[in-house]
C-alpha cells in the first residue's frame, strides 16, 4: 500500500480545531461520535500503580499492531470511503524511522504532539506489514497515532503512552467492536478519568 505524505493539512483540521482537553483529544480522538470504546492492548491495570511490565501475558499474546489492524479491518466495513484513509504518525518516533518524502512534509500540530500526515488506501493498513516497505531499514512497523476514512466514519486514536487505542464511531460499529471475539474492547466515556499504568 502507498501512503502519500499530505501537503494540503486541512484533512486535519477537525483534529488542530478541537476545543477539547489534549489528552482526551490524542487518546479517544475528536468529539462528535455517537459512542466511544477502548481497544486494550493489554488488560487494564488492577491495583494502583501498577506498572506495565508487572502484567503477565501468554507469548501468543497479538500485537499492538495485529489488534489493531483487526480492529480497522472491522472498521473498514463501516464507512462510505473504505479505500481513502488518514494516517497520522506521531513526529517523536525520530528521523530514523521515516523515509525523506514524509520527513519532508508539514506536520499536524495539535498541543504537545506533532505528526505526519498521509493518505492511502485502506488494504495495507488492515493486514501486519512493514510501514515503509520501499525502505526496509528504516523502523518498522509503526503504530499510527490516528487513523480516519475520509468521510469521518469514525476515528481510530492510538497515541504513544495509553495501553489501549480509542475509537469513536457510530453505535453500530461500536456495538460491532464490543462484541469482536478476538478484540479486547470496553465501552469509553469521553472526557472521564481513563485506566492508566504507573
Amino acid at each position: 500500500m502507498e501512503l502519500t505524505p499530505c501537503t494540503d493539512l486541512s484533512a486535519a483540521d477537525w483534529l488542530t480545531t478541537s476545543h477539547l482537553p489534549w489528552a482526551q483529544l490524542v487518546t479517544l480522538g475528536p468529539a462528535g461520535f455517537a459512542a466511544y470504546a477502548r481497544l486494550r492492548f493489554i488488560p487494564d491495570p488492577v491495583y494502583d500503580g501498577q506498572l506495565e511490565n508487572d502484567v503477565e501475558i501468554d507469548d501468543d499474546h497479538p500485537s499492538d499492531l495485529t489488534q489493531l489492524h483487526t480492529a480497522l479491518a472491522l472498521l473498514a466495513t463501516h464507512t462510505t470511503t473504505p479505500d481513502d484513509w488518514y494516517v497520522a504518525y506521531w513526529d517523536g518516533w525520530g528521523s530514523q524511522a521515516f523515509p525523506p518524502a514524509v520527513l519532508q512534509a508539514p506536520l499536524v500540530r495539535v498541543p504537545n504532539r506533532g505528526y505526519f500526515l498521509l493518505r492511502g488506501q485502506a488494504a495495507g493498513l488492515t493486514g501486519p506489514t512493514e510501514t515503509w516497505p520501499d525502505h526496509p531499514n528504516l523502523t518498522s512497523p509503526l503504530r499510527p497515532a490516528f487513523v480516519w476514512p475520509a468521510d469521518r466514519a469514525w476515528c481510530v486514536t492510538a497515541d504513544v503512552d495509553p495501553h489501549w487505542a480509542g475509537i469513536g464511531a457510530d453505535r453500530a460499529a461500536i456495538n460491532e467492536l464490543l462484541t469482536a471475539p478476538n478484540l479486547d474492547v470496553v465501552p469509553a466515556e469521553p472526557g472521564g478519568e481513563q485506566p492508566h499504568y504507573r
